[in-house]
């Protein structure tokens, strides 16, 4: 009996010891994400993107969010598609924190893609950084953007087909204030 009570205390110490270390190895904040959907931390901002996917001019919804074009961008190449991203980004805090400017989609050949600027008069799905007041979102609560069924501030770029092909593509997510980057793996 006493063999089997020391085995057990032997069992029972190893592991706790096996879930102590384990504690050691977690972050409090997460930059990098394998999918869309998980949250990723830069500047102390949760950034989501709610979804990414391909827009197709001809659709009534997709029009919409190619509003705000500067003309000198409206025009696709042939090997040229629209790509959305719909990004969420939530301030935890009780002060204004500065959002993202700068987001950049690379793919596994090393092309990367910047996003256009959209004219937020004309498109009012479109992402604009800027201090984010403690306790808010982008997109704004009871914005068209927040009460669409996507739920996410349109990052608008134009992509080569051919990089559709080089999967995954990333989106990194760069700070403002020299903290660390983020990258999340776009699902397509």
């Amino acid at each position: 009996m006493a063999r089997t009570l020391r085995t057990l205390a032997f069992c029972l110490a190893v592991a706790a010891s096996l879930a102590a270390a384990g504690c050691g190895n977690k972050t409090d904040t997460a930059i990098q994400a394998d999918t869309e959907g998980v949250y990723v931390t830069v500047d102390d901002l949760k950034y989501q993107v709610q979804i990414s996917r391909i827009l197709n001019p001809a659709s009534p919804e997709d029009a919409a969010y190619l509003r705000g074009i500067p003309a000198a961008d409206q025009a696709l190449a042939k090997d040229e598609v629209w790509f959305g991203i719909f990004m969420r980004v939530e301030n935890q805090s009780g002060k204004p924190l500065p959002a993202a400017e700068e987001f950049t989609i690379s793919d596994t050949q090393d092309a990367h893609f910047q996003p256009l600027t959209l004219d937020p008069k004309l498109n009012v799905f479109a992402y604009q950084a800027g201090d984010v007041p403690g306790g808010h979102l982008i997109p704004e609560a009871n914005s068209p953007a927040s009460d669409n069924t996507i739920g996410g501030a349109l990052i608008l770029f134009k992509v080569k087909t051919g990089s559709l092909y080089n999967r995954p593509l990333e989106l990194e997510i760069a700070s403002r204030t020299g903290g660390d980057n983020a990258v999340i793996d776009l699902d397509i």
